[in-house]
């Protein structure tokens, strides 16, 4: 398998129309090819002219550990080209930075969420190459939570950061394809470009989207293994709630606890409410202490989710509806348990973390219910997740 940047770099006639022109790259650490060199110093080694580089969030050198951290502008010291921040002073880049090349290389590791702010950073590259007249080329990488599409379309009215368009939690796409369905939905007027990867095979094991010989490099740093990818679009929504979702511990967004809850009669109650909704990982209960973040150096009683090895089903995992039934349990056991944290999440002011996350109030009022079922979340959601596979359906190119 070859990845878009790795295809650029061995093939002249794919550069070709690069001669002459001034290059951007946007990009993080995981932007790096097969032999982990730096996608910033693979092309400039060969000869394209880069004049400038982007930052999502956490950082062109992914150095911000949490959330709503910015990044500075800079000077990359080693090749002496501004790097403008796209998550400091400003979310979306200004005409002074779009004046500093003639095409923007898109080199991003995305997990596949909606919530993944990378995607975001990619629509409003689109619109600002738009306005300027540039060019846009996605250099295409797996995603790693694979095909399956899972969680509720964004409503009208709750677009944010963290939302930037009507699609599900768990698309299904890679950053290529999603561009690609970003310009059509938005009737964006700029050339775009997507460089595929070879051989690249989202539907087969073990991988299932990320490929068995690939190394896996922190696209933030949170992601820390192809485990927490496959959990992410579930363990994300715990941002929005007052239970740790592992900051501080060693398996962040794999895991989720706090000192005041029962993990083990958690998972018994979740087993009772919705055992189709566990299918294809394993819980295990466990005890961690959180060395920063919620519940700094308190002892939490937690649930970890197994993704991994012979014990994954690709097809059956559904990490958003077991992060839902998650809170539905603590709910039923907890009744006045204060799950939901209240704070501007991504800059969104005026509405709760949980609502902006899912780009509604409609998990949240499904929790809050205890006479609420399985079938009722269902009955939204079902038709969310029918509708954007036939959506997405023109823009797959593996």
């Amino acid at each position: 398998m070859m990845l878009g940047v790795e295809r650029l770099l061995v093939d002249p006639e794919l550069r070709k129309p690069l001669e002459g022109k001034r290059v951007a790259l946007v990009a993080h650490p995981a932007s790096v090819t097969y032999h982990l060199t730096h996608s910033l110093d693979a092309l400039a080694e060969m000869g394209i002219r880069i004049t400038a580089a982007f930052g999502p969030q956490h950082g062109l050198r992914g150095d911000k550990q949490d959330n709503m951290v910015e990044s500075p502008d800079f000077i990359d010291p080693v090749h002496e080209i501004p790097v403008f921040s796209l998550y400091g002073e400003v979310r979306r880049p200004t005409g002074q930075s779009m004046s500093t090349p003639d095409v923007v290389l898109i080199d991003l590791q995305d997990l596949g969420c909606r919530i993944y702010t990378f995607i975001t950073t990619l629509l409003y590259m689109l619109e600002a190459a738009a306005e300027h007249g540039k060019e846009v080329w996605v250099l295409d990488r797996p995603n790693p939570a694979g095909r399956p599409i899972e969680g509720l379309t964004l409503r009208p009215g709750w677009e944010s950061f963290v939302g930037a368009g009507p699609i599900p939690m768990r698309h299904g796409l890679t950053l290529g394809e999603l561009g690609r369905w970003f310009v059509d939905h938005f009737k964006l007027d700029v050339d775009y470009r997507v460089i595929e990867m070879e051989n690249y095979r989202p539907d087969e094991g073990p991988g299932f989207g990320w490929p068995a010989d690939r190394i896996w490099v922190n696209p933030s740093p949170n992601a820390a293994n192809l485990n927490m990818a496959r959990c992410y679009a579930g363990t994300v929504m715990l941002e929005g709630t007052t239970l740790s979702e592992g900051r501080g511990t060693t398996r962040p967004l794999e895991l989720f606890g706090a000192p005041d809850i029962d993990a083990r009669a958690i998972i018994g109650i979740m087993h009772e409410t919705a055992p189709q909704w566990l299918n294809g990982c394993i819980l295990r209960d466990i005890s961690f202490e959180p060395t920063f973040h919620k519940h700094v150096g308190q002892l939490c009683s937690g649930v970890q989710i197994h993704a991994e090895s012979d014990l994954y089903d690709h097809q059956a995992f559904k990490p958003w509806r077991l992060q839902s039934l998650a809170f539905k349990a603590i709910r039923k056991l907890f009744p006045d348990y204060e799950i939901w944290r209240d704070f501007p999440y991504e800059y969104a002011f005026g509405k709760l973390p949980i609502d902006v996350i899912n780009g509604s109030p409609l998990l949240r009022l499904w929790v809050d219910d205890l006479s609420a079922e399985p079938g009722d979340l269902d009955a939204i959601t079902l038709p969310d997740e029918r509708a954007w596979e036939e959506d997405r359906r023109p823009y797959l190119l593996y």
